[in-house]
Parts: structure tokens; sequence; C-alpha cells
């Protein structure tokens, strides 16, 4: 009797398939990928878990004078994303790389050498996030560009896998630098040669340096010019020098071409009705993403204040959340080809809207579970933490395994989801203009973040950090919600996916469309 096609060891294979197509994609993808790592690790290092720190610390700003500071720069960055879309598409990829990195590695060594507000903020925060928007859409078309239709699920799955793993790197070397075995909180080291006294938190901009470095010599060295993969096979427009190395040279058309080019394209763009409900998609989005801002913004002083100098707590909030992405991610993007990208968001955002409410709730809630094997196992063995267990790690670690399972489920396929239905040759405006919402999101949350912790979680006198997080959780709840409602009316089909309206809901907007 044959064996039938649904069968266990039949369907392992067909998943292992899935991956196994990837090793006929060009070396630049697997370029990107690497550079992409560091990257990442150079962000969260440099940037993300350490800016709010920096600037109270460093430069001397109040909780509400750094989250203002912050909403300057992540609005910057986000809107930089957005006009450098089409840009991408009229430069090319590599050039887009290169430059973002150099203005990157520029911008870091200025933050790390100098605490003059004056020099560090527009010669280096403010230029930090021009690089790493120019990298935002041109990592993401990158991925389209390089693969085929049968790999794309599984090549933004490892993007977006790949991309955590730096992160959790960053977390690792964040914790384990600010501990007790490290610089402290509150250290210093001396710059060897230039006798530059650095605090805890310039040695890690410091690092974010040196992390930067390989993906720049990465995209330089080895990434060759005009590769594109088509359902035919690969496809290498252009010229490559000796030795597989491309020519650093600029393009040759003309600045004025460029920008007549990069103007028609993002023109052009405005012109599709399609693309009005997919920014409107984007929009309810803002509610879930809010979360990740929150971690990077609010989450540290949080953490240190109610934790304690020092406190491991990067090693919930930031590495078992990309840990767990790095193994959910790929499996998540496997075995869920066939469902929409719409579907999973709304299913997947819920999850991780719900979770923000575990560290809403009373930590004293979690004494119990403290006190027991798991407070051992998460505390005393991994953190290493010594002593009786604050029940507030078990809290945060409940929040956090949940928040990644629901992002593993829908946060990948929003990248999908926007260079999929975008059109030929606009991949990366699509890609930059889907972060169009996340302008208006960022400035917001920047700002919401020192207000939140100078009214509900200040260094000194009463707190109610409970209830800033339960606002935060609402204001979360905003995208599933907003999803499932509005389903009928921004959906758009992707290509072999399912539709997230039903037959009969299908059926009943007919027959409305009729009596109409």
């Amino acid at each position: 009797m044959n064996e039938p096609a649904t069968a266990p060891g039949s369907k392992f294979k067909n998943f292992l398939n899935k991956f196994s197509m990837m090793a006929t994609a060009p070396r630049e993808l697997w370029i990107v990928y690497a550079a992409y790592i560091m990257e990442n690790l150079a962000y969260k290092v440099g940037a993300a878990s350490v800016l709010s720190l920096w600037l109270s610390s460093d430069l001397g700003y109040s909780d509400m004078s750094a989250g203002g500071m912050i909403a300057t720069w992540s609005a910057i960055m986000t809107l930089i994303t957005v006009l450098v879309g089409s840009l991408t598409d009229a430069l090319g990829i590599r050039r887009t790389f290169l430059l973002g990195f150099a203005i990157c590695l520029v911008s870091r060594v200025v933050m790390a050498l100098s605490v003059n507000r004056w020099i560090a903020l527009p010669f280096g925060l403010y230029p930090q996030a021009i690089g790493i928007a120019l990298m935002i859409p041109v990592m993401a078309a990158a991925c389209k560009q390089y693969t085929n239709a049968a790999q794309r699920s599984v090549a933004f799955a490892l993007y977006y896998a790949l991309m955590n793993l730096g992160y959790a790197i960053g977390d690792v070397i964040f914790d384990k630098l600010r501990g007790a075995q490290g610089m402290g909180e509150h250290g210093s080291w001396t710059l060897p040669f230039l006798g530059t006294e650095l605090s805890t938190y310039r040695v890690l901009i410091l690092l974010s340096v040196v992390f930067t470095v390989p993906g720049f010599i990465l995209i330089w060295g080895f990434m060759r010019e005009g590769v594109e993969v088509t359902e035919a096979g690969l496809k290498i427009a252009g010229q490559k020098s000796s030795g597989g190395k491309a020519s650093v040279k600029l393009p040759s058309v003309s600045v004025a071409e460029t920008l007549k080019k990069t103007g028609r394209i993002f023109a052009g763009l405005w012109q599709e009705k399609a693309f009005y409900r997919f920014l409107l998609f984007m929009t309810l989005v803002v509610g879930a993403r809010m979360i990740f801002y929150q971690l990077a913004f609010t989450f540290p002083k949080y953490g240190i204040r109610e934790l304690g100098d020092g406190a491991p707590f990067a090693h919930l909030s930031g590495m078992l959340n990309s840990v767990m992405i790095v193994v959910l991610v790929p499996i998540c993007g496997a075995l869920t080809q066939k469902i929409s990208a719409y579907r999973m968001v709304t299913v997947g955002s819920f999850v991780s809207a719900t979770s923000v409410f575990f560290i809403a709730l009373p930590p004293a809630w979690f004494k119990p579970l403290a006190d027991g094997w798991l407070g051992d196992f998460v505390v005393h063995w991994w953190l290493g933490v010594a002593g009786p267990v604050n029940p507030l790690y078990i809290s945060i670690f409940f929040f956090i395994v949940m928040l990644s399972l629901g992002e593993a489920l829908w946060s990948p396929r929003l990248y999908e989801y926007a260079a999929a239905i975008a059109p030929k040759g606009q991949e990366a405006s699509y890609m930059a203009l889907s972060m169009l919402p996340y302008f208006l999101g960022k400035f917001f949350v920047g700002g919401l973040s020192g207000w939140l912790l100078n009214k509900y979680c200040p260094p000194t006198g009463p707190r109610n950090p409970e209830f800033m997080w339960f606002l935060i959780g609402c204001m979360a709840m905003v995208t599933p919600i907003g999803t499932f409602l509005f389903r009928k009316h921004l959906q758009l089909q992707e290509s072999g996916r399912d539709p997230v309206i039903s037959r009969a809901e299908a059926a009943v907007g007919e027959e409305e469309k009729l009596r109409e």
C-alpha cells in the first residue's frame, strides 16, 4: 500500500525542502544576511538599548527631554526611510548600502567620543538616524530581488530571524558590560592612545562602531552590481570587476537624472488606489509595533529603576525575545505559507498586545512562581542573580514569551506583504512608504515614553509602573481590533494565499452591493 501524501514523513520532507531551496540563492543574499546581522548588532548595542540611558547619563537630559530627543531621532529615521525608498530603486541596492554604512560609521564614532551636545547630536545622533534609514528599505528589497517566488517566504523569515540574532548578541553584550563583572552601570574606561575617558554607555556605542565595519567591508568587497533572481534564473546586469568585486564608483548618471527618476517613482505610487488601502493597514499596525518602541525607549530605565543597577533585564526583554524569534520565525514562515499576511497580522498582533498585561499585573501575583522551580531556573540559573527572586522577573518572562510568540506569527509577514504587492521595480519604494505611519507613531511614542516614565516610574518618589504598562497594552490592542473590524475594506489579495475574508462574508458583501 502506497504511503499517503499527508504522512508525517512526507510532511517533514516537504518542510525541509522549503529551506533546501535557499541553497540556489546567489551569494548576494547571504552577504545581505551577514551584513544585516552585524548592523543589527551595532544598532542594538549603540542605539536601541542605550540611547535613553546615554542621553540622560552622559548628556544630562531629564526623562522628558530625553524622550523628546528620542522622538525627534525616531521621527527623522522613519521620515528618511519613507523618502529614500524611491532613491534606492533609482540608485541601486549596493550603492545605497555603502552610503548607509558610511554614515552610520562616522556618526557612531562621534557619539562615542564626544559628550558636547552641539557635536554629539547634530553630527552623531541625527546622522545615525539617516544612515540606518538608508538601509531599512534596501534590506527588504534585496531579499525580494535575490530570491524567486518559491524561496521568498523562507527568505523573509530568515531575514527577520537573523535580525533578531543580531539583537540577541547585542543584548548579551549590553547586560554583561553593565553588570558587576563588567564596567558596572556607571563605570568608565580610558581609550588607549587618545586618553579619552568613556562611560559604560559610550563604550557600548564604541562597540557599535566596531560592529559596523564588517558589514561595510562585505558590501564593498563582495557584492556585485545588477544581480537579480527571476523565475527563469539568475541575471546579472552591468559590469563586474576582476575577482567578482564590484567597483565602488558612484552611478554614471547625473544627480539631476537620479532625482528626476526618484520623483517619478514616488509620485506614481500615490496614483494607485490599492496603495492607500495598504497605507491605512500599516497605520493600524502601529498599535502593536508601539510595544517594541516602548521596549527600546521606556523599558531600560524602567528595568533599572524597578530591578536595580546592573540588573540583567536585557536577557529577558531582548535576548529571550530574539532567541525565540530566531527559532520560531523560520518555522512559522514555512508552516503558514498559504495563510494570508493580513490574517496572520490580526491573530499574531492580538497575542502580542495581550502579552503586555502580564507586567500590568501586580508583581506579587507571581511570587508563588518566583519562589518555585521557575524562579530558580530563570533568575538563579539563567540570569545568575543571587538571593531571593524578585517576582517582577517572572512577570517579565511571561510577557516576553507571549510577545515573541505573537511577533513570530505576524511581524515578519509585514515585510513580505509590502514586497509581494509592490509593482516590479518599486519594491524599495513600497517598503519605505510602508513606514510612513510609523513616522507619527515613533514621534508619539518617544514623547510618550518620557512622560510615562516621569509620571509613573520616576527615579525617586512614588511609582505606579503597572498602570503605565496597562496604558501601553490598551494602545497595542488597536491593531488586532482594527484589522479585524476593517478586514473587508483593507484586505489586499496576495498571490497564492488564502483571502482573509471567508466565502460566506464575500457572499454577504456581494449581496449588499446588489442591494445598493
